[in-house]
């Protein structure tokens, strides 16, 4: 059952801010995305490529899906027809990837590079200088991947009550976005989304800068 209140809170306060709420719905069931769907709400984050295909079929055509899982090469072709965003690449493989099943379905996909600045060696994403590397490879490739948008990155933060900590990691994040943003093959009007905060940490990323959240239990409830 999703909670109202804080879901028109929320809203109010990002639109206020231009920031775009994805609200994650993963293992949630259809009848409460319909239920915020009714309120307006329309960009969804799912983390499960065969969870999201189901909850496509049976939901209305004008949601906005964005795939914010770690998404497999091997994955790419079911979730390609229809979603809005691809949030976590962290190859040139999987950019690879996608760039050629968008092809295939007659698309342009938008997509944001992971990168990783927790302290968590589990989470994904590439370090300052495999992003460096990453877009000296689409430099060369540019012209051959002309049916992928990278619209710019994101990030998780660390797993702590530590304050601080979150904090210098999302300004991390966010000045990697401005120095990107600023290079000649990029620029505001296409590279301008800097994804980071989830229900426990996103007023800290708005601090920091953030114009993506993704926020599921705060609305939806723990899972």
């Amino acid at each position: 059952m999703i909670n109202e209140l804080v879901w028109r809170q929320l809203k109010s306060q990002l639109d206020a801010k231009g920031v775009t709420l994805v609200a994650v719905s993963k293992t949630k069931p259809v009848a409460d995305i319909l239920a915020l769907y009714a309120l307006g709400q329309r960009d969804f984050g799912e983390n499960y490529v065969q969870e999201l295909v189901d909850k496509h079929a049976q939901l209305p055509n004008d949601i906005r899906w964005h795939f914010i899982g770690h998404l497999q090469s091997n994955k790419v072709k079911q979730i390609a027809p229809f979603v809005q965003m691809i949030h976590a690449v962290d190859s040139f493989k999987l950019l690879i990837e996608i760039n050629k099943h968008a092809v295939r379905n007659g698309r342009t996909l938008d997509v944001l590079l992971q990168m990783h600045i927790a302290e968590e060696e589990t989470k994904f994403g590439m370090d300052v200088t495999e992003i460096f590397n990453f877009m000296d490879y689409y430099r060369a490739q540019k012209n051959e991947l002309k049916q992928v948008n990278i619209r710019g990155l994101m990030g998780m933060s660390s797993l702590t009550d530590d304050v601080k900590k979150v904090e210098q990691e999302f300004l991390q994040l966010h000045n990697r976005f401005l120095v990107m943003q600023r290079t000649d093959f990029m620029g505001i009007d296409t590279f301008n989304i800097c994804s980071m905060g989830m229900s426990t940490d996103y007023p800290i990323a708005l601090h920091c800068g953030s114009t993506m959240v993704r926020i599921g239990s705060a609305i939806f409830g723990s899972r």
